[in-house]
């Protein structure tokens, strides 16, 4: 007999947005951004969906919604009985932005239906980010987006995944420039070549590695750490005006890079003063640009996904 999932329980679950990639990590770096959506969560005896925010006119409002669909999937896997539930969304993170959208709902649908578990039954955050990785299919948002902070993660040879949570530098700060118009990751990953030379391989590896020493240790080399190989010179085509304030930004020494498929360009910095040139550049850029950017700078999350049971 399948076991059952109790009823009347209320959880509050807030996944972080995310930033993947970071110039030349591809698929492999990723890093949490307080710009957190705020899910509400019953189980009852049938399913209903509020969204307010981002997505609140095209998302589905039934159980087709992506975070009750994949709760009832993580609890069907678990054995236990779906139930309803009652979610209601306050959605901050930008969709299709290349801001961690869809990784932050998949950690949150995970998170919330593992907190609902009976506790002998949870598998707890591994669990979590094993089952989000597992559905985008790499972990680099994920990843971030279930431990917070700065996460170098990979995929082994058996389908499953690891992370590391790396310290980063106190100095470190981000600047968004977030478009009017987004792109969908699948149209961004499409550009991409099913193979590389050696040289460029090597090449990238050394600037991931540089990166690395510059996030911990010495922002100093963002600029040279955050040159990529890999990725977003073919994507470019795909979202010239980002293409084009990135190289407006590295042509003027800041770290400019496509923030995870695009099409947000994120600047990593280490001072107030440089805060504030990177924004001026931005919108200096924008008043010449056939899109419209918004530049903010978002606190870093050191925690990931947070549940809160009520």
């Amino acid at each position: 007999m399948t076991a059952q999932i109790a009823l009347g329980q209320h959880l509050i679950v807030c996944p972080p947005a995310t930033t993947a990639n970071l110039g030349p990590g591809f698929d492999s770096l990723g890093l949490a951004l307080e710009y957190r959506d705020r899910l509400e969560v019953r189980t009852a005896e049938t399913s209903s969906v509020q969204i307010v925010g981002q997505g609140a006119e095209e998302l589905p409002k039934d159980e087709s919604h992506l975070i009750i669909k994949e709760m009832h999937r993580y609890w069907a896997k678990a054995g236990f009985e779906p139930v309803g539930v009652q979610l209601l969304a306050h959605n901050n993170i930008p969709h299709a932005r290349g801001m961690g959208s869809s990784a932050a709902a998949i950690v949150a649908a995970y998170a919330a239906a593992d907190a609902l578990l009976p506790e002998a039954s949870r598998g707890g955050i591994e669990a979590i980010f094993q089952a989000a990785a597992a559905w985008e299919g790499h972990p680099d948002n994920v990843a971030p987006a279930v431990f917070g902070g700065l996460s170098i993660s990979s995929t082994n040879a058996d389908g499953s995944f690891d992370s590391v949570q790396v310290p980063l530098h106190p100095d470190l700060r981000a600047v968004l420039a977030i478009p009017s118009n987004g792109l969908s990751t699948e149209v961004a990953r499409g550009a991409l070549p099913a193979q590389v030379d050696h040289a460029i391989a090597a090449a990238n590896s050394a600037s991931a590695a540089l990166l690395i020493h510059a996030l911990s240790n010495d922002p100093s080399v963002l600029l040279a750490g955050t040159k990529d190989y890999l990725h977003q010179d073919y994507r470019a085509a795909a979202m010239p005006e980002s293409a084009a304030l990135i190289a407006t930004l590295r042509e003027a020494g800041y770290a400019a890079v496509v923030s995870g498929a695009g099409p947000t360009v994120l600047t990593l910095v280490s001072s107030e003063a440089q805060v504030q040139a990177v924004l001026a550049k931005i919108e200096e850029f924008s008043a010449n640009s056939t899109v419209s950017w918004q530049g903010q700078v978002p606190l870093l999350a050191a925690n990931g996904v947070t549940v809160e049971e009520l």
